[in-house]
């Protein structure tokens, strides 16, 4: 069980940063260059594959598990409650909702305002496909290290982000500029969810609490904060109704 939701939870936090960094490169592709942006994606996806190898093992070899899971629960802890912080804002209207196609043409009329060569090689487009592929990819690996290595299931982890990046790719071919259509708010809050209780778990663990009914605990943990979520999110909706959106969407 404990597998199944670590492999839903990279599967889902992956999925949305590679729509992310996909909207980034579809936009350099087609206003500057395909063969550029492609090159780009590519470099970007290597060095992110090196850095997994790089940083990953040493820590699988010689880092105490209790320390690995006491250091990475806390920092899933942060990273799941800025996830799950804008997903609440979202679904009680406090914070406008991520729109994909949006963001496409804004990035369209960007770089095509800048002088270029539109065939060929494009120094824009790679490095623009190379920033955005790698800086999403980024929190990728990082989802990929802590949740992989404190479980002892890198390449468990590994595996469900190549996934998500497969599965995204192929989305991205087959429906282009239609992003939107993928429920990105709603992965989101699921993923945000999960990292929360991964990070509550881990770190219990590491500082020696013993859970009762072991791995299962984790679904009880996610039960509980996705209640305390629905309770913010009822009660956030009806504080200041009708409220002009108060962020951009990020």
């Amino acid at each position: 069980m404990s597998s199944f939701v670590l492999v839903a939870a990279v599967f889902l936090a992956s999925s949305v940063e590679m729509v992310e960094a996909l909207t980034i490169v579809l936009a350099a592709g087609t206003t500057r260059s395909w063969r550029s942006a492609l090159e780009g994606t590519g470099a970007a996806i290597f060095v992110l594959g090196v850095l997994v190898a790089v940083v990953g093992v040493p820590l699988v070899k010689y880092v105490p598990i209790s320390t690995m899971r006491l250091v990475i629960g806390a920092l899933l802890l942060i990273f799941g409650l800025q996830w799950l912080r804008k997903a609440i804002l979202r679904a009680s209207g406090l914070k406008a909702m991520h729109n994909e196609d949006e963001i496409f043409e804004k990035e369209v009329a960007r770089l095509g305002a800048i002088p270029g060569s539109s065939s060929g090689r494009d120094a824009t487009a790679f490095t623009v496909a190379f920033k955005g592929v790698f800086l999403e990819g980024l929190e990728v690996v990082i989802v990929v290290l802590t949740l992989g290595v404190a479980n002892h299931r890198l390449a468990l982890a590994a595996w469900a982000a190549a996934a998500a990046i497969l599965v995204i790719g192929l989305v991205g071919v087959i429906v282009s500029r239609q992003l939107s259509k993928v429920p990105e708010n709603a992965m989101k809050m699921a993923v945000g969810l999960m990292l929360v209780s991964f990070g509550s778990f881990w770190s219990g663990e590491g500082m020696g609490v013993h859970w009762p009914l072991s791995d299962l605990s984790i679904l009880g943990l996610i039960a509980l904060y996705g209640l305390a979520t629905l309770v913010m999110v009822k009660v956030l909706s009806g504080v200041r109704p009708g409220l002009a959106l108060a962020e951009e969407a990020q």
